[in-house]
């Protein structure tokens, strides 16, 4: 086991496992600059002083993966031993200058990049800020886990004595994918991942709290994705990573702070 200390970037939206009840994929820097990514944690079913914020600082003990999930930046980590180290880094009066401090010199320069750090060495996590943002997509999806596989959970816990969480996370039933641009003469103007970060379930169902409909809500989860985290005032960058066993790319987190005005006007989708 090592003893890490990172700074939590990302948490991506729950779902279930036969195997660990359900994940939470998290991400983060390490103190001495690099990527990891903990898996798996049941966030859940973590203590309330468990419970970390993205921007959060934690200690915690790991070990690098074995076996199936090859990924460079991947430990498993002993949640026992997880501790929370002070409040998340604010951004007081919109300064993200101390989170950036952290983030922004692991930006690559492009998707383009990434892909070829992807074949060199396993590469799964990145930073990259992309060119142009175009009108995400939404799309309707089941509103249910599938069937076979709720059912071979329920009987997996029949067998556990330890804690798990009652009922599997609610599933979100839409798709949001972020279609963008890179600024590489390599890029084809046509990346379209698919939208996997936390605040997409939150928002989603915290509006369907409100009394919206479905269509309704989702239509608020794209808004906001669009013009406010991607708006011409935001200078924006997409957290990315793997899936594991298909290594193709989601977006798993967003950092988007106020745009500098010395910096060149945000280049935005028509749809604005």
């Amino acid at each position: 086991m090592t003893a890490l200390k990172v700074l939590i970037t990302v948490k991506t939206y729950p779902i279930p496992s036969k195997k660990y009840d359900e994940l939470v994929c998290t991400a983060g820097v390490t103190e001495g600059g690099e990527f990891v990514r903990l898996y798996p944690i049941n966030f859940r079913d973590l203590p309330y002083s468990q419970q970390y914020k993205k921007y959060q600082w934690i200690r915690i003990q790991a070990e690098k993966h074995k076996g199936r999930d090859t990924r460079k930046e991947s430990w498993r980590p002993d949640c026992e031993t997880l501790e929370r180290l002070g409040a998340p880094i604010p951004t007081k009066r919109g300064d993200w200058n101390e989170r950036a401090r952290y983030v922004l010199p692991l930006a690559s320069g492009s998707m383009e990049d990434l892909y070829e750090k992807q074949r060199a060495d396993n590469t799964s996590l990145g930073i990259i800020r992309p060119a142009e943002v175009f009108d995400p997509e939404t799309s309707q999806d089941s509103p249910q886990w599938p069937g076979k596989f709720l059912a071979a959970l329920k009987q997996a816990r029949l067998w556990e004595t330890r804690k798990v969480t009652k009922e599997p996370p609610p599933k979100v039933p839409w798709k949001f994918h972020y279609r963008f641009a890179c600024d590489d003469p390599r890029c084809k103007r046509n990346h379209r991942m698919m939208i996997e970060d936390w605040e997409v379930g939150a928002l989603y169902w915290r509006e369907i709290r409100k009394g919206k409909s479905p269509g309704q809500a989702a239509e608020s989860v794209r808004r906001k994705f669009l013009h406010e985290i991607c708006g011409p005032d935001k200078d924006t960058y997409f957290y990315v990573g793997t899936i594991l066993g298909r290594g193709t790319w989601v977006v798993i987190g967003v950092f988007y702070p106020k745009r500098p005005e010395e910096l060149p006007l945000w280049k935005h989708g028509s749809t604005r």
